[in-house]
This record gives C-alpha cells, sequence and structure tokens, in this order.
C-alpha cells in the first residue's frame, strides 16, 4: 500500500527543513530537537482528571515520575498502565508524550503512570531497564496510597519504550512479581542485534532512519555488553511462555516493523494471547503526529480501548 499522502506531505517538508538529522546531533541538542517537534505535532490541550509530579527511589537516584487520573475516576481503585516513553533510549522525557499520555488514561480510564528513565549517552544500558523495573515494583508495592488495583497492572511504550515494556514483563515472570496483566507495545523495538529487511527498506526518508536508530543503539549498549542479551533484545529471549497478553502496533513504513511482528509471532508461538494492529500506509510513532494525521489519535484511543477491555477482563 502506498504511503498516506497527507503523511508523505509532512515527510516532505520536514525533509526540506535546512536542519541537522538527529543523530548529526549532540544528545543536548537532539532532545532538545525532538522536544520542539513534539510540541510542533503532539496533541494539544487534551482534558485530564488530575496530574502529579513527584519522584521515587530508583537504583541511580530519584525517578521522576507523572501520574493521570482519568476524568470521573470516582473513589474505587483503577487500573494502571505504567508508562515508558520513547526516543531510542536518548531523547525523549514527561514533556514529549504528556499528551498520549492523557489520552490513554482518560480512553481507557485508568492510571497512568509516565517513567522518566535514565538516558543514554550519560547513562547507559542497564540504567533504563534498571530505572523501569523500579519504577514497576514501586507502583505494585504502593498501589493501595496510590488508589491503583494490583491486580490489574499493565505496562506499555513507545519504540525504546516498547522495548523496556517488554523487557520488564519478561523480567517479573522470571522474578515472580510483580503481577502484568497486559503489554501495550507501541512500534517497539525488540532487536538490537540483527537488522531484519524494514531496517533496509524502510531506513531512508520515513521519519525514523537506520542512521538515528544505529546513532541511538550506539549511545545506549556500552562496550562489551551483548547485544543478543534479552535485556536488550526482547526477540531473543529463548521462553516466551507465560507472559501477559500483548497489543502490538506496527507500521507499513518503519524500520522497526519486522521485529515488531517477529515479537508478535514468537509470543503466539509460546502460546500467549496477542493482537497485532498493521497500520500499512504508516511510519514509525506515527501516533505522535495529532496536529497533522487523524489516523494518529485514531490509532491511540483504539489502543486505549484494547487495553481497558483487557483492564475489565481482569
Amino acid at each position: 500500500m502506498p504511503i498516506d499522502p497527507i503523511l508523505q506531505g509532512f515527510l516532505d517538508q520536514l525533509a526540506a527543513q535546512p536542519t541537522p538529522k538527529v543523530h548529526e546531533l549532540p544528545a543536548p541538542l537532539a532532545r532538545e530537537a525532538f522536544n520542539a517537534l513534539m510540541q510542533l505535532v503532539g496533541p494539544k490541550d487534551v482534558p485530564i482528571g488530575k496530574i502529579e509530579n513527584r519522584t521515587i527511589p530508583g537504583p541511580g537516584g530519584e525517578i521522576p515520575i507523572r501520574i493521570y487520573t482519568p476524568i470521573a475516576a470516582g473513589s474505587e481503585p483503577l487500573p494502571v498502565l505504567v508508562y515508558f516513553h520513547g526516543g531510542g533510549f536518548v531523547i525523549g522525557n514527561l514533556d514529549t508524550h504528556d499528551g498520549c499520555c492523557r489520552i490513554l488514561s482518560d480512553e481507557a480510564h485508568c492510571r497512568v503512570v509516565a517513567v522518566d528513565y535514565r538516558l543514554a549517552p550519560e547513562s547507559q544500558f542497564p540504567a533504563a531497564v534498571d530505572d523501569a523495573f523500579a519504577a514497576l515494583n514501586w507502583v505494585e508495592e504502593n498501589a493501595s496510597a496510590l488508589g491503583i488495583d494490583a491486580n490489574r497492572i499493565a505496562v506499555g511504550g513507545d519504540s525504546a519504550g516498547g522495548n523496556l515494556s517488554a523487557v520488564v514483563s519478561q523480567l517479573a515472570k522470571q522474578k515472580g512479581k510483580p503481577k502484568i496483566c497486559f503489554q501495550l507495545l507501541l512500534f517497539a523495538a525488540t532487536d538490537v542485534a540483527e537488522e531484519l529487511p524494514s531496517r533496509h527498506d524502510f531506513g531512508v526518508g520515513y521519519f525514523l532512519e537506520k542512521q538515528t536508530l544505529d546513532w541511538f543503539f550506539e549511545q545506549y549498549v556500552p562496550p562489551g555488553a551483548k547485544r543478543t542479551d534479552p535485556k536488550l533484545s526482547p526477540l531473543r529471549a529463548t521462553d516466551l511462555s507465560g507472559l501477559p497478553p500483548a497489543y502490538v502496533v506496527v507500521a507499513g513504513y518503519d524500520p522497526l516493523h519486522d521485529e515488531g511482528l517477529a515479537y508478535a509471532e514468537k509470543l503466539r508461538a509460546a502460546g500467549v494471547k496477542v493482537a497485532v494492529a498493521d497500520y500499512p500506509d504508516m511510519v514509525h510513532c506515527f501516533t505522535y503526529m495529532q496536529t497533522v494525521l487523524p489516523q494518529a489519535r485514531e490509532a491511540l484511543v483504539a489502543a486505549s480501548q484494547v487495553l481497558k477491555a483487557a483492564f475489565a477482563a481482569g
């Protein structure tokens, strides 16, 4: 299927800008550029019941989090989505994904705890994994005080955040806690060790580029680390049985398309309940682009409804 014409027009506009690409910038400037892009294209003025910013203890110091409570939350404990933002483990923060988290919270009628894990290159692997798992455990341990139903904890994220969601789900299974009821994997990076065909087929001109991916992984993965480690490449885990059900979102023109599908297929082969939403005319993380594409909000709302149904199923 051809790429969506509105999306192609937006990509053409981006390409015409006389600005360096992400991988041509030092990390601090890359973050500023991504922040500016998200301010331009991200969801605007999304209503929400309540937002609380706080910090929690982490293995490398305090971890900033943001807690979202939906409109008309009531007094009963709510399910929760622990959300990890995208950005290649190098860029992104609580503000870049604020609108997306608001939509997820209100549409799924759950609390969302967004986690501002440490970024590379200042903090390389496994810092992000350690922070993500620490935050997940903190949510479970403090569920009562947070007004959260500890039996309905889901994890989710986009891109690098999808990677972290898959990784902490595997860690929770290995360690026997916390209990995760669902994984929301949006455009997830699942294999940093091997380049499947979509990395090359859509590696130039489709929003996320292969050179940028390579740069992200160079920042994140320290020298000597094995890229086949499942905590880096969750697709490389030998046993995916017993993991929570998953909703896997992929896009046809995404360099990460094939590894997202491969992870869904491997989960399914291991007996895990999986649903896949493949948007064939879209690009990586198109759900960000809500001022540009009507499909962006629609896809995120659809994911929220799947999450809501999973919570209702217990």
